[in-house]
């Protein structure tokens, strides 16, 4: 079989931030990485569960939630993929990601989906572990550029 994309991407060199994965005609997927590959260190599932609840509810209520076609964790648990359509610039999408990112590192209250009617795993949640996440990510990407967003790009 083919080798997918994503696995041709150098998992020994990726840092931290916010990559351009892949364009399939006017969907733009976003590689959120939040834990270097291989590192030992992987997003627990209750955070990257309440994480995932937080941002995709954000995203698809956020000015430009009709473009969001898909917010979701990495099955290795270091990031998140978000796709969305290509009349999002890329600084657009990296605007997004930090307004999403501050408003998880801040939110107080009842997880959004979280009723066992709404959420096929509605126990396994850790607000203050995807609060702290956040909060991680917001420093990585205080100062990143669409310019970095592509995998062989310098810092």
């Amino acid at each position: 079989m083919k080798t997918i994309a994503s696995f041709t991407v150098n998992h020994d060199t990726l840092q931290k931030g916010m990559y351009v994965s892949r364009i399939d005609g006017d969907v733009v997927t976003y590689d959120i990485r939040m834990k270097k590959p291989n590192g030992g260190d992987y997003l627990p599932n209750p955070v990257l569960h309440s994480f995932e609840h937080l941002f995709a509810t954000f995203a698809r209520n956020h000015a430009l939630g009709e473009q969001v076609i898909y917010v979701g964790p990495m099955g290795c648990r270091t990031g998140f993929y978000l796709l969305l359509r290509d009349a999002v610039d890329r600084q657009q999408a990296l605007d997004l990601v930090r307004e999403s990112f501050r408003f998880i590192a801040a939110f107080e209250g009842e997880i959004p989906g979280t009723l066992p009617r709404e959420c096929g795993n509605y126990r396994e949640h850790d607000l203050a572990g995807a609060k702290a996440a956040a909060a991680d990510m917001l420093q990585v990407l205080a100062d990143w550029t669409p310019l970095r967003m592509d995998y062989d790009a310098e810092a």
